[in-house]
């Protein structure tokens, strides 16, 4: 079954590039084919020149491409503080030192603390993952994703789970947290994709249909018939 048909995206760098479609129009599966979660039965993926088509995802971590997930993915059972500890120094030389203890490097452990209280966690720091809100656990998802200090973030549904207001927060840390990032969302919540994006990318039945600006996409007769509801 193709999910994915014959299409093609370049995304500068620096550039921040919002994908919509309707359930089913195969972001996700865009994201993983990217990501290395899946590996594409034809065609190729290239970061910075470099083909990465069948690259696991670790190595694509140490190239600079980092991604959250549609789905939370942190350790419920350890601290926020730890958790950002272990994506920190999961890109460092130290995390071959086995019998030396990650709060033993001040530096990490500094910049932990400060990428915390950024996203507004650091008064949680010491608080289980599993013990936080859901709205808190997608703040985490993003800050271990930018503790890898990733050259290419990845963000598939980011405000999936918040509420209006937190929607607001969030468009403001991550335009703030991104600006040097080359950044590629997938969303459904045109808030979301239109205070971000400089770009989208419109998806349908796992093919691009329309590629443009925000203002050209909400004009666009055939986006705004068969994703935003209008004739």
């Amino acid at each position: 079954m193709e999910v994915l048909k014959d299409i093609s995206l370049r995304v500068e760098e620096g550039e921040h590039v919002a994908i919509i479609g309707p359930n089913g129009a195969g972001k996700s599966t865009l994201m993983n084919a990217i990501s290395g979660e899946f590996f594409p039965s034809s065609g190729r993926v290239y970061v910075f020149g470099e083909d990465i088509t069948f690259m696991p995802p670790f190595r694509r971590v140490h190239r600079g491409l980092a991604r959250s997930f549609q789905l939370t993915r942190v350790f419920g059972s350890r601290t926020l503080l730890q958790n950002t500890l272990l994506a920190i120094q999961g890109m460092r030389p130290s995390r071959f030192q086995m019998y030396r203890s990650a709060f033993a490097y001040g530096d990490i452990i500094g910049k932990a603390e400060r990428l915390l209280d950024l996203l507004g966690l650091g008064e949680k720091k010491h608080e289980l993952a599993r013990t936080i809100s859901y709205g808190e656990r997608r703040k985490m998802e993003i800050a271990l994703s930018l503790a890898l200090e990733p050259k290419v973030l990845l963000l598939d549904e980011p405000s999936a789970g918040l509420d209006l207001g937190e929607i607001h927060d969030f468009i403001a840390l991550i335009k703030e947290m991104s600006k040097e990032t080359t950044l590629v969302f997938a969303a459904h919540d045109m808030d979301v994709v239109f205070g971000l994006s400089e770009r989208v990318a419109v998806l349908y039945y796992g093919q691009f249909i329309a590629d443009g600006t925000a203002e050209e996409i909400k004009k666009n007769p055939k986006v705004r018939e068969i994703y935003l509801g209008a004739k």
